[in-house]
């Protein structure tokens, strides 16, 4: 039951960072956006980075739980294949995942700032530079380490643009599903 009251608090403390910010980012919202008694979320976690913490583990498990939810790919990968497993998991984060891309790029910028922070996201963000270079490798893709990093950086580069409205008109799914070809079609071109 312990588990059960944690990982709900955890997932209103993610609702309570996407609606106001890390300046919002208090165990009294949580506690609102959990709908408990005031004083709840303190006694599960004490202090603001215990909640952080809770916050950035519960992200990294339900994020491996979308990737999960996608295909497994053996042998070789094509780009077609590549094409829709990105997409899926684009459409997954500006939809009903759309809360938790917020609380991340929020975490992300807060990072900037705090060391041990950057460190933890870094080690949960790995498992998805080390997914993306098995899948690049998988593909035959020259340099899929290096590759593979650029990937990910256009991939939230795009996931940004249409979550936060700042690249112009939002994509429709078709325009997204192209945008993250085109970017896998450069992952995967030859030297």
């Amino acid at each position: 039951m312990a588990d059960n009251r944690r990982d709900h608090i955890a997932d209103a403390a993610i609702r309570a960072l996407a609606a106001g910010g890390m300046r919002g980012f208090t165990h009294r919202a949580v506690d609102r956006a959990a709908g408990l008694a005031e004083g709840s979320t303190s006694y599960y976690f004490r202090t603001r980075e215990a909640l952080i913490l809770a916050v950035l583990a519960r992200m990294a498990e339900l994020d491996m739980t979308d990737v999960g939810e996608l295909p497994t790919l053996g042998g070789t990968v094509g780009l077609d294949e590549l094409t829709e497993l990105v997409t899926a998991l684009a459409l997954r984060w500006l939809g009903e995942g759309r809360d938790r891309t917020l609380a991340r790029y929020e975490l992300s910028l807060e990072s900037t700032r705090r060391p041990e922070l950057r460190a933890k996201m870094a080690e949960y963000g790995s498992r998805f530079r080390l997914m993306a270079e098995t899948l690049l490798t998988a593909a035959g893709t020259p340099e899929p380490r290096r590759r593979a990093h650029a990937l990910l950086a256009c991939f939230d580069g795009v996931v940004y643009h249409q979550l936060a409205g700042v690249g112009g008109n939002p994509m429709d799914e078709a325009d997204l599903r192209a945008a993250c070809r085109d970017m896998l079609a450069t992952a995967l071109r030859p030297s």
